[in-house]
């Protein structure tokens, strides 16, 4: 405890000389950009972009531009009443569209499926934090029996349909909620013909951007 209270004590004035030390102006281009060695901040920390350093939680005015950024997205949620790991990759061609891949992983007691698909985007671009966008895919759905069940992999087609959000935390940080529906398609045990499957797929995740200079 007393270990604790003594550190609490330096810590504090650090934290405010901190506080009052004055706040540098942001650089014009990132150090990135210009290939030199990121940017000592007023922390006293090297920024990899010198305009969060100050404020890392702003957003520039205006429209969010997606023109020719990726996004890595990691993220968890449920599909049907199991859960659903996912990561997804995206790449925006332009400021309305983008291409997304997406692979996942559905656990369950008695059956595991792994989901792989390729995803359109679109969106109309917004100002501010608050960015909707509506989504379409297809793809596979692998179907692993578990120990109790005495049974081969199937592979079954999936389409999906949906939407969600993004609400922009900083400028290559956004929070991302999703809800699909997921269409699977396959074949019955000793039955023919074709049967759809429905699920509902929500998730929520992370979405990490950067932007590709063309």
């Amino acid at each position: 405890m007393l270990a604790c209270l003594a550190l609490a004590g330096w810590l504090v004035p650090v934290a405010a000389r901190a506080a009052d030390a004055p706040i540098a102006a942001p650089a014009a281009d990132s150090a990135l950009d210009a290939g030199a060695a990121p940017e000592r901040g007023a922390d006293g920390l090297d920024h990899l972009v010198p305009e969060l350093a100050n404020h890392p939680y702003a957003l520039e005015p205006g429209v969010r531009p997606y023109l020719h950024r990726v996004a890595i997205s990691p993220g968890f949620g449920r599909l049907g009443s199991e859960r659903l790991f996912v990561l997804r990759a995206a790449y925006n061609p332009n400021d309305w569209l983008g291409y997304e891949a997406v692979i996942g992983h559905n656990p369950s007691h008695a059956v595991q499926a792994i989901v792989h698909q390729f995803s359109a985007i679109v969106r109309r671009p917004l100002a501010g934090r608050f960015q909707p966008y509506l989504s379409a895919g297809y793809g596979m759905t692998i179907v692993l029996p578990g120990k109790s069940i005495n049974a081969d992999p199937v592979t079954k087609n999936e389409f999906t349909f949906g939407g969600g959000v993004e609400y922009y935390l900083r400028g290559d940080l956004a929070l991302r909620a999703e809800m699909l529906g997921m269409t699977v398609i396959g074949r019955q045990q000793n039955r023919t013909g074709l049967v759809a499957y429905d699920y509902g797929e929500q998730t929520i995740a992370l979405a990490f951007y950067r932007s590709i200079r063309p």
